[in-house]
């Protein structure tokens, strides 16, 4: 999951210099893309076609992730980066609350406590960051439709948990990653198909290409395969909360590209997400190591 964090802070900056796309079948290309990646992996697994009455399963799993990345790429460019930024900060919370539903997760204090520090250290990396692009947080159309890709991106480790406990799902995570995302890419395409000028992504440049590729290879085949492999062991809860490390991620690309920007207003919000995270470690390795 400290992989995972680091593949998806480095998403969020591509994103942002893709050309503006129709955003459903650029997210339907992208999973094709990652989907194409997975395959060799998922094809050695015995489990690799599913029975039929897991297809809804994976089919509802997809279009969470598709109604995620589809809610990003659109509101890329109808929100800002800082409220977009802040608003992710809600999916541990989401997914735990989310994981409660489905009794997938257990009501104690120490992860909601976790989740709290995790949270509040993140928001305030956001707002330091706003504090050097001069933004301002605002809640408009474009973060609302943000805020509902961030309920379907906490929803994913939540079914996905919920099916491994039902035995419904394989142990494969491979497996797992590929169909989610298929049957996923599929429903988001057929959408696209329906409602977006497909059309405009023959005018996708070379950049523009490029950069889908290593979105669909990287941010979504290899983040999403650490991530059913972590759901495996961890609560979903526990797994999202390392998304906390993202803008932690953001804040050491914009050290790399612009060393001057270093300030003081950056430490408290970095302490609290290390703090946060190294909480995490220890509790994981405490709930292996009891009987």
């Amino acid at each position: 999951m400290l992989l995972w964090s680091v593949l998806v802070g480095l998403s969020f900056p591509a994103v942002e210099l893709m050309s503006q796309l129709p955003p459903l079948s650029l997210t339907a290309l992208r999973f094709a893309i990652a989907c194409a990646g997975l395959w060799w992996l998922a094809r050695r697994s015995e489990a690799f076609l599913p029975p039929w009455r897991v297809f809804p399963l994976y089919a509802l799993m997809g279009l969470c992730l598709a109604g995620f990345f589809g809610a990003m790429f659109w509101a890329a460019h109808h929100a800002t980066a800082l409220s977009m930024a802040t608003l992710y900060v809600t999916v541990p919370l989401l997914a735990f609350l989310l994981g409660l539903g489905f009794r997938v997760e257990r009501l104690t204090w120490q992860l909601p406590a976790i989740l709290a520090l995790g949270a509040t250290g993140a928001l305030g990396l956001a707002l330091a960051e706003a504090v050097t692009h001069g933004e301002g947080l605002r809640f408009g159309i474009g973060e609302a439709v943000f805020f509902m890709g961030c309920v379907s991106s906490g929803l994913y480790p939540v079914l996905s948990k919920w099916g491994l406990a039902r035995q419904w799902l394989p142990e494969s995570a491979a497996v797992r990653t590929f169909w989610s995302l298929g049957l996923g890419g599929v429903l988001i395409g057929l959408l696209g198909l329906a409602i977006e000028p497909v059309a405009q992504l023959a005018t996708m440049s070379w950049r523009d290409l490029l950069l889908v590729t290593y979105l669909g290879l990287f941010s979504s085949a290899l983040t999403f395969w650490l991530m059913q492999r972590a759901t495996s062991v961890l609560t979903p809860g526990a797994v999202t909360a390392y998304g906390y490390l993202v803008p932690f991620v953001s804040m050491l690309l914009l050290f790399v590209q612009a060393p001057a920007r270093i300030g003081w207003h950056w430490l408290p919000g970095s302490l609290l997400v290390l703090t946060a995270i190294g909480l995490l470690l220890r509790d994981g390795r405490s709930s292996r190591s009891s009987p």
